[in-house]
């Protein structure tokens, strides 16, 4: 064909170019009045203690969760999760634990726990909370299944502690950090408090009778001592007379009896037998 001939492909190619302006000009008008719409739909926010994890057709968006601000999502393709980073505390319920005793007792405990991971605590576990919370009462009933009543009653510091460890190491990989655990309350059966009642009160009374021995035992010595240094010295003898007829004479009775030093009666009795003789 001549070169200023007519040619077929030239012409759907301009067909095409110009269907795809009237396309291109169509998809503007109709996004200007929703563009509103579309930009309060992609904008998100988050607070300071919150984090998004952002999921675009299925799979984690690259560098972390997002946040705390604001942030863009694609709608329609992007889908995101909000995880809360404060620390939360629950209360592990009454466990009902078989010591290594064989005593049947209900114990309950506190849990502070936090999201330290926001991506690990929704990729890496259904439920992080419900999960913590379970893990706490499996790990409370078995290991105070290993310990004794008295063990259970005085080491409750050692209990927290080895809890406090073991569900940090268990749930490191859902991203959980638990912060501290505590034993509420340590619950007896009725008949073991009174039998424990009582084994206390025995034990309180065999001790006051011991300290009260041990009293009368220490008021023996000092009186025996006493009366070795009266004994030498006739003139502490007197003042512990004229102290105790103080002591009488303070307590205002209406009678007093004061008994005679045992010298001034034998002096009497020496002048009564050796007192000249009548004629």
């Amino acid at each position: 064909m001549p070169k200023g001939g007519y040619n077929a492909a030239d012409e759907v190619e301009e067909e095409c170019n110009f269907c795809t302006h009237i396309l291109g000009w169509m998809a503007l008008i109709f996004m200007i009045p929703v563009f509103p719409l579309i930009l309060m739909v992609s904008i998100k926010n988050v607070q300071e203690y919150e984090r998004a994890v952002i999921f675009r057709l299925g799979r984690l968006v690259s560098g972390g969760a997002k946040g705390p601000g604001m942030f863009f999502i694609y709608p329609c393709v992007d889908s995101f999760t909000k995880v809360d980073l404060r620390t939360v505390t629950f209360d592990v319920p009454p466990q009902e634990i078989l010591t290594k005793d064989s005593v049947t007792v209900a114990v309950d405990a506190v849990v502070y726990y936090r999201i330290q991971n926001a991506v690990a605590s929704i990729t890496n576990v259904a439920d992080a909370h419900r999960s913590t919370r379970l893990l706490a009462q499996t790990t409370l009933r078995n290991f105070l299944g290993t310990k004794t009543l008295a063990e259970v009653l005085s080491d409750r510091e050692e209990i927290s502690s080895f809890m406090q460890t073991a569900l940090d190491e268990a749930t490191d990989p859902w991203g959980v950090k638990v912060e501290r655990v505590e034993v509420k309350d340590v619950r007896l059966p009725v008949q073991l408090q009174r039998a424990m009642a009582a084994e206390a009160e025995a034990t309180r009374e065999a001790k006051a009778k011991i300290i009260a021995a041990k009293g009368e035992e220490d008021a023996s010595k000092a009186l025996r001592e006493a009366a070795e240094v009266m004994s030498v010295s006739s003139g502490a003898l007197q003042l512990r007379y004229l102290q105790t007829l103080n002591t009488i004479a303070a307590e205002k009775n209406s009678t007093v009896i004061f008994p005679l030093p045992m010298e001034f009666v034998s002096s009497f009795n020496s002048h009564g037998k050796h007192g000249p003789k009548s004629h």
